[in-house]
């Protein structure tokens, strides 16, 4: 009995000719610190160019403000009431 063919069909959106490249990605990545935002993971190469456009739309936020956020957020994790996932003494 021959082994099932677990290949997609060529046409399918996710094949591997589709993907998004190492290098989108990245440049997504960098984009999304710079403007102190965040992006769905993009499942093809049309996706990613889309929201590598999103992100160069926005300002860039400065330093400082992802300091102060970054700041903000973690005291807000550690000293949040209603967070179950927080460590204790």
């Amino acid at each position: 009995m021959p082994a099932p063919n677990h290949r997609r069909h060529p046409m399918t959106a996710n094949n591997n000719g589709d993907r998004p490249t190492p290098r989108q990605l990245a440049y997504l990545r960098s984009l999304a610190v710079r403007a102190g935002q965040t992006f769905a993971y993009p499942r093809t190469r049309q996706e990613a160019s889309r929201e590598i456009q999103r992100l160069k739309q926005g300002a860039p936020s400065s330093r400082t403000e992802r300091s102060i956020e970054h700041k903000e957020i973690a005291d807000a994790i550690a000293h949040g009431s209603d967070d179950a996932a927080r460590v204790r003494g």
